[in-house]
């Protein structure tokens, strides 16, 4: 169905996630890959989703030489914890810090994608509320140590280790956690 509505359509990603790049090729979906820097800096008066759309958003903004027929996909994910944002962390001592922060509380996984043609934009966000169990030192410690988060934000994957032993619960989509709301990406898409 997917592919029908979109045929002759250039499909263009523009992550470096293997997570978003695993989900398009489960969708069955034919895209390249199109990488550009962008300094993925926020007003900071935003909050929560508000900024994961802001950056979807401006990912989008960077792409000015679409063609007709092209679809553009950027994305962007965010831990939300006790009111600030968790990123990627910048090395394993922080990404211990951060889990340990997480430890024993829930917190909420934000993530935009933006969908831009030559003639339009769309930006669209889902939530998932993450409950953590009490994780102690050696568990965050053999997790980091053997998995090395640095590329998730909030330092972990739902889809690891962690994710097996230390999630209670979720409220809300899995892949979401992972970075990529695929149910809402697949309604949207069709309609776009």
């Amino acid at each position: 169905m997917l592919q029908n509505k979109l045929k002759g359509k250039n499909i263009i990603l523009a992550s470096k996630s293997p997570r978003r790049q695993q989900f398009l090729k489960d969708l069955n979906l034919d895209f390249s890959i199109e990488l550009k820097e962008v300094e993925e800096i926020f007003p900071e008066t935003l909050k929560g989703k508000k900024i994961v759309e802001f950056l979807a958003r401006l990912k989008a903004s960077a792409y000015t030489n679409l063609k007709e027929g092209d679809i553009l996909i950027t994305a962007d994910t965010i831990v939300w914890s006790e009111g600030k944002m968790l990123g990627k962390p910048k090395s394993k001592e922080e990404a211990k810090q951060m889990i340990k922060s997480l430890s024993d509380k829930n917190h909420k996984v934000f993530s935009a994608i933006c969908l831009k043609s030559a003639h339009k934009e769309v930006v669209f966000s889902a939530t998932t509320k993450v409950y953590f169990k009490k994780m102690t030192n050696e568990e965050i410690d053999f997790y980091v140590e053997k998995y090395n988060p640095l590329d998730k934000a909030g330092s972990y994957g739902i889809q690891e280790w962690i994710g097996l032993i230390g999630i209670k619960k979720i409220k809300g989509s899995y892949f979401n956690v992972m970075g990529f709301p695929v149910h809402k990406f697949y309604k949207q898409i069709l309609k776009f």
